[in-house]
């Protein structure tokens, strides 16, 4: 007799609804280290043209070009502000698909448990089932003996 658990498509239902958490949690992970990247990359873009500054200052020249610089380290300064909120948007966004897949794993782990549950009661049937035909045979073989 072989076991065979009514409830396995939940169960499958369940693992498979974590293994898509886990990929969604991995996607907002590479989101996440995207906009960090992003928000690096600007940062130093930044701070070369920082160094373009002081090394311009120190020598002839024109005012229209440290303008220039400085008003495109203003908006790389804009930029870096939106990168920060796309950051913490990303960051968020980590921290939801993260709660999201604990709940999914909690929920895949309940359902394995009462399957687990389930295969130990019928295997503690089945262990009963066999002893009660092994005393029913012991019973005939004296009984048997006996006449």
């Amino acid at each position: 007799m072989r076991f065979r658990y009514p409830l396995q498509k939940i169960v499958d239902l369940k693992g498979s609804e974590k293994s898509m958490a886990e990929m969604e949690y991995a996607a907002s992970l590479g989101r996440l280290r995207s906009e960090e990247e992003q928000l690096d990359s600007l940062s130093k873009e930044r701070g070369a043209y920082e160094q373009e500054i002081s090394e311009r200052s120190a020598k002839p020249t024109a005012l229209a070009e440290l303008h220039l610089l400085q008003d495109y380290i203003s908006f790389l300064d804009d930029k870096i502000r939106q990168q920060r909120q796309g950051v913490r948007a990303a960051e968020e966004h980590v921290r939801q698909r993260q709660t999201f897949l604990t709940d999914k794993m909690v929920d895949e782990k309940v359902w394995q448990n009462a399957r687990a549950k389930s295969l130990q009661k019928f295997r503690q049937e089945a262990l009963m089932k066999e002893q009660s035909e092994l005393d029913e045979i012991a019973l005939r073989r004296t009984s048997a003996v006996r006449r």
